[in-house]
């Protein structure tokens, strides 16, 4: 049996950055990919400012900006509480703000995937796509069995990386528990071409009425629009005119531009999906390690998922390439370090929650107060720091109770 030094299952974003940098660096890289050919997730299309640091330390953020990625300007919180005057007056531009960071991205999912694995490819990862039947074996001899184009294969490696996806096959393979937050909240999702009116410049979210909005211009008129609501509404966007009631939900005198996007045409599935945190404890076994949503996930409400993907290929490969010999203690920096990111995270989207996924009368009451208290001091911005500039940026005491209650309590 050939022995590789690191098979990658998952040939998506993670998968394949990582695969990169391994074969750049001179390690027999081994990518499978379930999928012949991408298809539109309706999600993982907004990389922030850290996130994008990140990509600029994988050697990536130049692939992304050839394949089309937006660099974005600003950001503006268009909302039912604030006229669009005042919302325009509080305009966050991301140079001025955060001078020592790139801009943000955004940048299509599937356009993405495709850009980087072509790039993992060019670096001299072996690709193997249409792969079935995956069989993960960790421990002190870590081996894949897998069918390709009808043919069985087995393959030996150092270590398997499991990088694919909420799902992971790997990840239940290997017995490792995810553990999942309720779900009352769900977001929808649609790509929508001809939006020409949309500023390709500019980041918008707020809420209202019943639901929020979060609008990702990619360029050329081409922009992801997401709202998210309560799941007691299920449905409202699903079916055959389930497209033009979420861009209809954009048609709104809070959001100055909005009928720019509710005049857009639909260019691909609207689709919801649960809005909701999840983690692995201990993403790491003997001969396996996961990253990226395979290692658990941020609730998509505050738009982490791709930064904190990307750094946990920067985190691994930097582990992997200072150990010669790699075991689970070559990884345990990594678990530690993503433990405490995860639980930051989880705390950072119980804001973006609060002020973005309730929507009874107190809810208002609240995001009302904490808004007003975050215009009043900058103590009580912390949240928003961690989620543009990472959530070790922003002091230990944001990720707490007592800081929660003293933002959005009477």
């Amino acid at each position: 049996m050939h022995r590789l030094d690191v098979v990658i299952v998952g040939g998506g974003i993670g998968g394949s950055a990582l695969a990169a940098n391994l074969a750049t660096a001179g390690l027999e890289v081994l990518l499978l990919e379930r999928e012949t050919s991408f298809v539109d997730r309706i999600r993982g299309e907004w990389i922030t400012p850290w996130g994008t640091a990140e990509c600029q330390r994988l050697g990536i953020h130049q692939v992304l900006l050839d394949a089309g990625a937006n660099q974005v300007q600003r950001l503006i919180a268009y909302d039912e509480i604030v006229s669009p005057a005042d919302a325009e007056s509080a305009t966050l531009r991301y140079a001025e703000a955060l001078p020592d960071l790139p801009l943000p991205l955004c940048v299509e999912h599937v356009v993405m995937q495709n850009a980087l694995l072509a790039h993992a490819e060019a670096r001299g990862a072996q690709v193997c796509r249409g792969v079935e039947d995956l069989r993960v074996t960790a421990g002190a001899a870590p081996h894949v069995s897998y069918r390709q184009a009808g043919e069985s294969r087995e393959v030996a490696a150092r270590l398997v990386v499991g990088a694919d996806g909420r799902t992971s096959a790997v990840r239940r393979q290997l017995g490792l528990a995810l553990a999942e937050d309720p779900i009352d909240h769900l977001m929808s999702g649609l790509l929508v071409d001809h939006a020409d009116d949309w500023p390709s410049d500019l980041v918008a979210l707020g809420k209202i009425g019943d639901v929020s909005y979060f609008v990702f211009p990619q360029g050329g008129g081409r922009v992801r629009a997401y709202v998210d609501y309560d799941i007691a509404r299920r449905g409202r966007y699903s079916g055959a005119a389930g497209a033009r009631r979420l861009l209809a939900a954009f048609d709104h005198p809070s959001l100055p531009e909005g009928r720019a996007l509710a005049a857009g045409v639909p260019a691909g599935p609207c689709r919801a999906f649960p809005s909701q945190d999840a983690s692995v404890d201990t993403p790491c076994v003997e001969g396996a390690v996961l990253i990226g949503d395979a290692a658990g996930y941020s609730d998509p409400i505050w738009g982490q998922g791709l930064s904190s993907t990307f750094r946990d290929v920067r985190i691994v490969r930097d582990l992997l390439l200072s150990e010669p010999a790699w075991n689970a203690a070559t990884l345990a920096p990594y678990v530690k370090e993503r433990r405490e990111r995860s639980r930051r995270l989880r705390w950072e989207t119980r804001y973006a929650t609060q002020l973005y996924g309730r929507f009874d009368p107190d809810a208002v009451a609240a995001r009302t107060r904490a808004f007003g208290r975050m215009a009043e001091s900058q103590d009580f911005q912390g949240y928003l720091v961690a989620g543009m500039a990472g959530p070790e940026s922003a002091p230990d005491a944001v990720f707490t109770q007592d800081y929660f209650d003293a933002l959005f309590g009477p």
